[in-house]
């Protein structure tokens, strides 16, 4: 047996504990780090050089693209070059200085991406101004925490979400001055904000708010925070995490060389589809590469039910997602298949064990079956437009069988990466061709330190034979700091390692698997903990559900659920067993609540799970876990308590039935 490739090395001995405090793991390396970390380009201190050097090497490129709506119907991407950009960037800029703004001043940005959306944070990065994303998910109460808490002077916004700011008068008052908005305003408007003495401009007319003045562009250093960004807590109000110029141009260097190192390098050629929110460190960074490079972003309409034919449109090279879209992706596919729309079954699963079967034996995707590719999988890589390379997933846990399915029908790399706002996003990222990483968020980047540190009461070592333990991050990526939050900051930063409250396992070649969190524990009344997220991955395995949330509290011995069906398995099971009803209907069937059990158990038992681990009362919900209800963060990470306040009655119900 040929020895296994490792993918990281040891760079410090691990410690055991001492005076109470839990053993550490080893730190590690990516060995794509062997000779030190990689540089950024010289003359790369902060995001605007990100930005105006790729205007002076390549001013022609097209850089933002937008859908013109013509006679009601999506016409093609209509492009801005990386000149015609920066232009309106330096006039954008002009005018908030002419509002009274100086380096270190806030600006707010509030809406779904758009070529606005980046001119303005564009513009903050040349005056060295903060630029705070407002999520376009959370609600006015969350606005409001976030203009009043960073202070914030200036806010850009989304012609459709003034309404959601002016709610917030006049509470904001003392700090909100000046209103943009990415497109028109409306009298009513002008006249509303008016009273409260706030300026409000359409794009055009702010535009104009500068001409004929001059200011000059402050020194900006790699230390200034060029960005706070908001992360929706699973409890509390929201906390502002300080990103420096810093994080991310070192972060552009490892994915850089990670790239190059991969075969995979980016080019001014390649081309990005911008959906995921600009709010969230994963698509800004993103962005922040492709500007980096020369290349182009092109922006979706808005709306998730036309994002494939955007696709179609835009032809991108690389598809970055998160979780949730892929699986519709899949579900849509198997769909399909399995009702011999597009592809006769028969043949489709021929190509796909046969390929699947290569690939495990290591042969590279493109290499694995090019046949396969070219009668039955094209089709597949049309729907994403027909050039996807490289798909990335991010955000949220992807299901090892989707993942898997997906790295063998549609002819590209699908790699999942994992990091998070704290630490300027991607810090594990799988690799290419590396079919033993399935499951895994892969190696560190090759900017990063990374060890484990023992969670003794969950019983995770990090000196064991299988390493496990909390995940600790040290390195330039990482954040300066919560803002205003330094109580905040030194729970999770200690001694330069920041402790992300995830539970990770290292896999033998060096990947990482996420396998629990830290605070998401508690004890049944019998004494026993239970690691909640551990167990819902792996009841998340049974293809019969969607999504699944498991409970249970100190007064009770046992654990029960909230699920959420598969819409089509629970329909086949109803029909296999001569049930009616729609799919409501069939959610308050204790028959149907009987076999989601039974289908629970089967894998309880396959994992050989303890009795206290075992489901024993279920409710089933056809209505998804959503942010409308506040049952998830705009990650999709489930909130714990708000779930636990809408299903109380529920809850309350599951425990007095007879067992």
């Amino acid at each position: 047996m040929a020895e296994q490739k490792k993918f990281i090395f040891e760079v410090e001995k691990g410690i055991e504990a001492i005076d109470g405090k839990p053993s550490m793991g080893p730190v590690y390396r990516s060995v794509f780090a062997k000779d030190g970390f990689p540089k950024p380009v010289q003359g790369l201190e902060n995001c605007f050089d990100v930005f105006r050097i790729s205007v002076e090497k390549y001013p022609g490129n097209r850089m933002l693209g937008r859908r013109v709506i013509v006679d009601g119907k999506p016409g093609k991407y209509v492009w801005l070059t990386y000149k015609e950009v920066y232009d309106i960037v330096m006039k954008i800029g002009l005018s908030i200085r002419s509002c009274g703004l100086e380096k270190g001043g806030r600006c707010g940005i509030y809406g779904v991406n758009c070529p606005e959306w980046i001119m303005s944070m564009e513009a903050c990065n040349a005056h060295g101004m903060h630029c705070v994303p407002l999520y376009d998910s959370l609600g006015a109460g969350a606005v409001e925490f976030i203009i009043c808490h960073a202070e914030i002077s200036v806010v850009f916004v989304e012609e459709k979400k003034i309404f959601e700011v002016l709610k917030t008068l006049p509470n904001t008052t003392q700090y909100l001055k000046t209103i943009v908005s990415f497109g028109k305003v409306t009298p009513e408007q002008k006249a509303e904000v008016g009273k409260f003495g706030i300026a409000i401009y359409s794009w055009d007319e702010f535009l104009q708010l500068g001409e004929g003045k001059h200011f000059d562009l402050p020194v900006t250093t790699k230390s200034d925070i060029c960005t706070i960004m908001y992360t929706s807590g699973t409890t509390g109000d929201p906390k502002g995490v300080m990103i420096s110029n810093n994080s991310i141009v070192t972060l552009i260097a490892g994915v850089k060389k990670l790239l190059e190192t991969m075969n995979e390098e980016l080019s001014q050629s390649d081309v990005y589809m911008s959906y995921l929110p600009l709010a969230h460190i994963f698509d800004r960074v993103i962005e922040e590469l492709f500007i980096n490079h020369g290349a182009s972003i092109g922006f979706w309409r808005g709306d998730v039910k036309l994002l494939i034919e955007d696709l179609g449109e835009l032809k991108p090279s690389i598809f970055c997602a998160v979780p949730r879209v892929l699986d519709r992706v899949y579900s849509g596919l198997t769909e399909k298949i399995s009702s011999g729309g597009f592809i006769k079954n028969k043949l489709f699963n021929l190509a796909y064990s046969y390929k699947q079967h290569n690939m495990r034996n290591g042969d590279k995707h493109q290499e694995a079956s090019p046949l396969s590719d070219k009668i039955v999988f094209n089709k597949v890589k049309q729907g994403l437009g027909g050039n996807v390379r490289l798909i990335l997933s991010g955000a949220a846990p992807l299901a090892t069988h989707v993942e898997a399915y997906l790295r063998v029908v549609t002819c590209a790399h699908v790699l999942q990466g994992y990091g998070l706002t704290e630490s300027c996003a991607g810090t594990f990222v799988s690799l290419p061709n590396e079919m033993s990483m399935l499951g895994t968020v892969g190696p560190p980047v090759p900017n990063v330190d990374v060890r484990l540190e023992s969670v003794p009461e969950m019983g995770y070592d990090a000196l064991s034979s299988t390493p496990r333990g909390e995940i600790c991050i040290r390195g330039d990526t990482l954040f300066s700091g919560y803002y205003k939050r330094e109580d905040l900051t030194a729970e999770v930063l200690v001694d330069g390692w920041f402790h992300t409250g995830d539970i990770g396992e290292w896999q033998p070649q060096g990947a990482m698997k996420i396998i629990d969190r830290k605070k998401n524990i508690f004890k049944l009344s019998q004494g026993e903990y239970v690691a909640v997220e551990n167990l819902e991955n792996i009841y998340g395995l049974v293809s019969a559900i969607d999504s699944i949330w498991v409970y249970g509290n100190s007064f009770e011995s046992f654990l029960i659920a909230v699920v959420n069906p598969n819409e089509l398995a629970l329909k086949r099971w109803a029909e296999e067993n001569g049930i009616t009803g729609d799919f409501a209907a069939l959610c308050e069937n204790p028959k149907a609540k009987e076999f989601i059990l039974g289908e629970l158990s089967k894998i309880a038992k396959e994992k050989k799970l303890k009795g206290f681990e075992v489901i024993r009362g279920v409710h089933l919900d056809p209505v998804p876990f959503d942010m409308e209800r506040d049952l998830l963060t705009p990650t999709f990470k489930k909130k714990r308590p708000q779930l636990l306040k809408y299903y109380q009655n529920i809850i309350d119900a599951l425990y007095k039935a007879p067992k």
